[in-house]
């Protein structure tokens, strides 16, 4: 197709879209038998918007007509609207296909099968593990918070095709997936590791509770998905129906999830008063807030590296409301909201609208949260929790400190 048949076309085709809009709101567009004129203000802004994007249909054809090999109108078409997120610099903002999004949405409900395991893009480009998920394959495996991924089943990733990494590592259980790790040793020199994990069905068992003795409750929580308000409360009130006198909560290796759920659990905690707020760049606030119902057990809060988006949000509202005490080290520090929508055809994407910020007006994105306590865990410590207690100092600082405040 000649470029002037192109344009004629392209200025059609715009026109033809336009046309109701134009025709009820301006009746100075007039019909003919072939043709349709419209006032020269429009026109313009029809010929700058094909200006605007005829650079993109050009190269769009040129690839077809040139690349070594054949490409399909749908892999070119994806790619654009990839790369308009990619454009962005934001490693959480991205365009996902249909296959990818669904993929996406199962995190959230709780059912998958993979390894367990979740990523984020990191400040280096590689794909960056916020936390493995506790029981699961990648956990027995040896993956800890901070290991790069570069390699699935020999295929080099970084950040920029972590979604097609991601997918990779999914897959029907009981089926085999490798993948290579770069990892710091105590000298700061690079290790790669290769790692043969089978897959499983993840059951996304989010919340875990007990009582520890002396009347201290304890509930582990390891994500926030569409589930885990439900269990989290139905532990919580089997905990107070115990009478116990005071609650741990550990948050810690916790990556986030769904805002909401996290809001819900903060608000069994708190008084009237902020949770958290987002702001636009535009400087517009959405407030989510806390009711008059809540528990005022004594509380301690157990965080690390691995707490995470709303984790944070969660011990930013109980650090600023002080409601109770932060115990382990500074947390990951991701202080920003995505918004995510699916369109018609099942695709979506996950773009950052907002920041979030504590009740105090603190923004942690690239900070972090330190605790009121810093503890250390020693080096050699690969398990966390009661079944660990011995080598958890982070627990059992939190259980002594309990102790003191029940005294009072």
């Amino acid at each position: 197709m000649s470029r002037k048949k192109a344009i004629t076309f392209v200025v059609i085709l715009l026109i033809l879209t336009n046309i109701l809009t134009f025709g009820i709101t301006n009746m100075a567009t007039i019909k003919s038998k072939d043709r349709v004129t419209i006032p020269r203000k429009e026109y313009e802004e029809l010929a700058a918007n094909y200006e605007k994007y005829a650079k993109a249909i050009n190269l769009e054809s040129y690839v077809k007509e040139n690349y070594l090999r054949e490409v399909s109108d749908e892999q070119l078409f994806e790619g654009q609207l990839k790369g308009l997120f990619q454009s962005l610099e934001d490693p959480y903002s991205v365009y996902m296909t249909k296959d990818e999004f669904k993929d996406f949405t199962e995190h959230t409900k709780g059912i998958y099968g993979g390894i367990g395991v979740i990523v984020t893009p990191g400040e280096d480009n590689l794909i960056t593990v916020v936390a493995p998920i506790e029981d699961t394959p990648g956990e027995r495996a040896g993956l800890k918070t901070g290991d790069k991924i570069i390699k699935v089943e020999g295929q080099e990733f970084t950040a920029d095709n972590m979604d097609k990494a991601v997918k990779l590592m999914k897959g029907k259980p009981k089926t085999e997936v490798k993948i290579t790790v770069l990892r710091k040793d105590k000298e700061g020199k690079n290790q790669y590791i290769d790692m043969n994990i089978m897959r499983e069905e993840i059951r996304l068992v989010t919340v875990k509770s007990s009582v520890i003795d002396d009347g201290i409750g304890y509930i582990r929580i390891t994500s926030f998905d569409e589930l885990t308000y439900k269990d989290f409360k139905k532990d919580l009130d089997a905990l107070l129906n115990k009478n116990i006198e005071g609650l741990i909560i550990d948050l810690r290796y916790n990556p986030g999830g769904l805002l909401d759920v996290c809001v819900d659990i903060t608000d069994e905690f708190l008084d009237e008063g902020v949770i958290v707020y987002t702001e636009t760049r535009n400087g517009e606030r959405y407030y989510e807030k806390s009711t008059s119902k809540h528990t005022d057990i004594p509380l301690v809060v157990l965080v690390n590296e691995g707490s995470a988006s709303a984790s944070e949000i969660f011990a930013g509202a109980i650090k600023d409301r002080e409601r109770g005490l932060l115990i382990g080290t500074k947390t990951f520090g991701k202080g920003i909201v995505q918004r995510i929508k699916q369109m018609s055809d099942g695709s979506g994407f996950k773009l950052t609208t907002s920041e979030y910020f504590t009740p105090n007006g603190i923004n942690i994105h690239g900070i972090g949260i330190e605790p009121d306590i810093v503890v250390e865990l020693p080096e050699n410590v690969e398990q966390i929790g009661l079944d660990n207690l011995e080598q958890d100092t982070q627990l059992q600082t939190a259980i002594n400190k309990m102790k003191e405040i029940i005294k009072k």
